[in-house]
């Protein structure tokens, strides 16, 4: 269907007839009368009953009017959102469950009351499954950890998390994998990149892990930890907010090893008002120029 058969389709409805919506649309009536035609051609159904000069809606006129009237009004949503750059309509937004669970409560609360009229969708995997679905056009906006280097992709540094080894209380301090009583990793599902560098972590030590038990949630994460069941990779402000963290032991990494970046990536060129407005807030949460900073 196209919008200007519906425009005119409704025009016809509200003007009462032909004569009086050509004149509303500035067309002659022998156009507006082959658009209407044209349309019930196309749809295989009768618009209006044809009672001398007057067009009478049909039970199918009526119901199209209905749909018409939603769908010029979202055609005219979409084109006020680009014209006026007010954010507005959908915004598809990943991340990883780490950076949800500690990060995104004041931001997403600070967005939300700013910007009533977007519709904010949230999911939370790993870091190259959010990278994937960004590409795809099935994300518009993934929070990941570094690196991502994909030149289809424009980014922003967010936060800088500590990344911490995490084992159960038993096991003594420690710097190197060799001095690990348990070597099973407990970690999110593959493609996480915190599981991604502690396995790189073992494999420099020259150690395989005896197995990596991968579970759904961080909570889930500390909780087998607390068990004994073995160690994890997390950052640091996630391990500090878990309840039992007394049980924990907390071993921090040596140089880069222990800094990973948090990331906002979307697809270049399709930054939009929404995206914009919710950087914003993002920053915020970190303090305006701190470590929010765009990269080309």
């Amino acid at each position: 269907m196209d919008l200007n058969d519906l425009h005119i389709f409704r025009t016809v409805i509200r003007e009462g007839g032909v004569t009086r919506a050509a004149v509303r649309l500035n067309r002659v009536q022998s156009n507006v009368t082959t658009r209407i035609r044209q349309l019930e051609e196309d749809l295989g159904v009768t618009l209006f009953l044809r009672e001398g000069r007057r067009l009478v809606p049909t039970n199918a006129g009526r119901q199209l009017l209905d749909y018409a009237d939603r769908l010029l009004a979202l055609a005219n949503e979409a084109r006020q959102s680009l014209a006026d750059d007010v954010p507005r309509g959908q915004l598809r937004l990943g991340s990883m469950e780490t950076t949800a669970g500690v990060r995104l409560a004041e931001p997403l609360a600070r967005f939300h009351r700013r910007y009533p009229d977007v519709r904010l969708e949230l999911q939370t995997r790993g870091t190259r499954g959010l990278v994937a679905q960004v590409l795809a056009g099935e994300l518009d906006l993934a929070l990941v950890a570094s690196p991502v280097a994909d030149p289809r992709l424009a980014r922003e540094v967010l936060f800088e998390e500590e990344l911490v080894l995490v084992s159960d209380a038993a096991q003594p301090p420690m710097v190197a994998a060799t001095e690990l009583q348990c070597r099973t990793i407990i970690s999110f599902e593959e493609g996480c990149a915190y599981r991604t560098r502690l396995e790189a972590w073992f494999s420099r030590a020259g150690i395989m892990p005896e197995r990596i038990v991968p579970v759904s949630s961080y909570q889930t994460i500390l909780g087998c930890v607390l068990a004994g069941m073995g160690v994890a990779l997390l950052p640091r402000r996630v391990v500090e907010s878990y309840g039992a963290r007394s049980g924990l032991r907390l071993h921090p990494l040596a140089g880069d090893e222990g800094r990973v970046a948090t990331l906002a990536v979307w697809r270049q060129g399709g930054d939009t008002a929404a995206i914009r407005a919710l950087l914003a807030c993002l920053r915020e949460g970190e303090g305006e120029g701190e470590a929010a900073r765009r990269v080309a």
